[in-house]
């Protein structure tokens, strides 16, 4: 496979045009399902699964996600930041459900326990050595591992760094996206709902607005007066927030934006130029700061789903990486690499 870049024949609606389309402005939010946000990217794995040369992972990913609903269902009632709280962070243009600081509650080990016990029926052989270290660890340890994970380090030491890390992971996004739709019910309860919403836009706009985490990948809407508009996903929290097209996730500029997309190595150069430009999922990649976030186009599929599509197209981010271009999005069901040192406290 190679990387094509149609940047050239690409049709994309600048922001001028975005901004003159009718019918009012643009939600900033896309809320996930209660009932459906695991579910769905559960299906769309499998669907990817099939022939595909990481099937087994992708498989195994699927049952995670089908866990993960269940547990969702499931949560109990978690403390949530008060009316006070979110006023102050929006006004400080912060996320309120900041991963970095939010306490994280302890029944979130009890969903990381119940996925295990449900993964371990059916996880192939390779996935069953984590499974068994996550199963008898104690609580301190994991708890060592959420903190890593939820300040965007891979866990340090121990046989959980990367074959646990997904499913710690999957625990945090459960609870995140309970938090979230917890935050979105109580606010509208109160009789708030028409006074706008619980969160706000924060200073990084390529950062959550509710969590803070980086998003997986964003995606193009195809429903109505959303045709055509770009929303990251977040990684952590399954949110969405709306960002202009040919803006770049990273850096916020929209100068130099080319989309690049997967093509067959032997292709027809015209004809491969054709495929790519509408490819279902590409890299909208900045030459000005050297990042790229992915893109998925709904209109072109209607089944995609920002988890389960970028991890089926990992070849292109290999491909990205060996060009020499860095991601922004993280998707934290496959943390490769060396972990970050954390930061020196003294600046130094």
């Amino acid at each position: 496979m190679t990387v094509a870049s149609p940047s050239a024949t690409v049709r994309v609606m600048s922001p001028e045009e975005i901004a003159a389309r009718p019918g009012g402005e643009t939600p900033f939010f896309q809320w996930p399902q209660r009932a459906s946000v695991f579910a769905e990217r559960a299906m769309r794995l499998r669907q990817l699964a099939r022939g595909h040369a990481m099937g087994d992972f992708l498989g195994f990913a699927a049952d995670m996600a089908q866990a993960q609903q269940l547990r969702l269902a499931a949560l109990p009632d978690l403390p949530l930041p008060d009316a006070a709280a979110l006023d102050q962070a929006a006004r400080e243009g912060r996320p309120p459900l900041s991963a970095a600081d939010w306490p994280l509650a302890a029944e979130w080990r009890g969903v990381l326990q119940a996925l295990v016990a449900e993964l371990r029926a059916t996880a192939p052989a390779g996935a069953q050595p984590a499974l068994q270290h996550l199963a008898s660890a104690d609580d301190a340890l994991l708890d060592r591992h959420a903190d890593a994970l939820l300040h965007g380090l891979l866990p340090a030491g121990g046989a959980l760094d990367l074959a646990g890390a997904p499913i710690v992971a999957a625990a945090l996004q459960v609870v995140w996206t309970h938090l979230v739709l917890e935050v979105q019910r109580r606010w509208t309860e109160d009789g708030r709902g028409g006074a706008g919403q619980p969160f706000g836009r924060i200073d990084d706009a390529g950062l959550c607005p509710c969590c803070g985490s980086r998003p997986v990948a964003s995606i193009t809407r195809m429903a109505g007066d959303l045709l055509g508009q770009r929303y990251l996903h977040c990684s952590l929290c399954s949110m969405q927030w709306h960002l202009m097209r040919i803006r770049c996730a990273h850096c916020g500029s929209g100068k130099h934006i080319a989309y690049q997309s997967l093509d067959a190595a032997d292709a027809d150069a015209e004809e491969g130029s054709s495929r790519a430009a509408q490819a279902v999922v590409q890299a909208e990649a900045c030459e000005d700061c050297g990042h790229y976030l992915k893109i998925l186009h709904a209109e072109r599929d209607p089944f995609v789903e920002p988890v389960a599509d970028d991890l089926a197209s990992l070849t292109l981010d290999l491909l990205l990486s060996e060009a020499g271009l860095q991601r922004h999005g993280v998707n934290l069901l496959l943390l490769f690499g060396e972990p970050e040192p954390p930061p020196d406290p003294g600046g130094a």
